[in-house]
């Protein structure tokens, strides 16, 4: 969008008293070719460039971005009938119901080198990072989902664990780049402490917004549910957030569907943002707020 869409936005939303915290995501198609070597890396890489630039001049603050691997940025699922309470029914993933998993779909399709992938990507961050500085955008980071496989459908997932995670933030240096920190993606990961991977991220400032998501289980099964009743402890979650000096925006993720529900899944969500504003209050209360 142009600058001056994204102004209008922005005073439409500070007109009725909200704020334009940032663009959510990027889309597959939108960095597909720079990601797989493509003709159109270098069309793409500019229309980035100048996304930053009307942000920029917008006063929108922060861009999200994803580096999914599936050509069109589809989050893998192997069933969405899986039931909770009240009747409710979620998203599952099970590595086991793939008969070959990281065998690509497409018999004649190329073999694909994940030290390639990292270069880049790399390549990538050192283009559009001065250009995000220059804006004062912040640009963050979202993990695979699923996370931990090295490879689905033949496609190396690159933001598939901790240490991940660790090699994209160190790549290039930059104030302007950290994670969007889905804390279902981490809770998903095999052998992976959320409260660890907060405080690692959180002390060097490189947590841009929260994905506030869980999930039972973890790789290769799990299963998303209500966010207080997942792997994690919800309100130590956000005490740990408060303890590393995070201050930024946390937002639902996934929701559950529920009986008479939207498809946005508008009860779902309200419930979520709920729950979360009491735990918000509850820490505050904590520390004399």
């Amino acid at each position: 969008p142009s600058a001056e869409r994204l102004t209008e936005g922005r005073e439409r939303l500070e007109d009725q008293g909200l704020r334009f915290a940032g663009i959510h995501s990027l889309s597959g198609e939108v960095y597909d070719e720079i990601m797989f070597g493509g003709e159109g890396a270098d069309r793409q890489t500019e229309a980035i460039k100048e996304l930053l630039r009307n942000m920029g001049v917008a006063g929108v603050p922060i861009l999200g971005y994803q580096w999914n691997p599936r050509s069109r940025n589809v989050v893998f699922s192997t069933s969405h009938d899986r039931t909770l309470r009240g009747g409710a029914t979620t998203r599952e993933f099970d590595l086991g119901a793939i008969d070959d998993p990281e065998a690509p779909t497409d018999p004649d399709a190329p073999e694909y080198d994940e030290e390639a992938f990292w270069d880049r990507y790399e390549a990538f961050l050192e283009e559009v990072l001065p250009v995000a500085e220059e804006a004062g955008v912040r640009m963050a980071l979202h993990p695979a989902d699923p996370p931990t496989v090295p490879a689905l459908e033949g496609i190396p997932r690159l933001m598939r664990s901790f240490e991940t995670h660790k090699r994209a933030m160190d790549l290039v240096e930059s104030d302007h780049h950290g994670l969007k920190l889905c804390l279902g993606c981490f809770s998903e990961m095999t052998d992976t402490d959320v409260l660890e991977v907060i405080e690692y991220f959180g002390e060097r400032d490189e947590i841009v917004f929260v994905h506030f998501r869980d999930v039972v289980g973890t790789m290769p099964r799990f299963h998303e549910t209500f966010v207080d009743e997942g792997n994690f402890d919800e309100y130590e979650v956000i005490q740990k957030l408060r303890e590393v000096g995070f201050s930024g925006v946390v937002i639902p993720d996934h929701v559950p569907s529920m009986e008479g529900d939207t498809g946005w899944g508008h009860r779902a969500r309200g419930w979520t943002v709920g729950y979360l504003q009491g735990l918000l209050k509850a820490v505050d209360a904590e520390h004399g707020l």
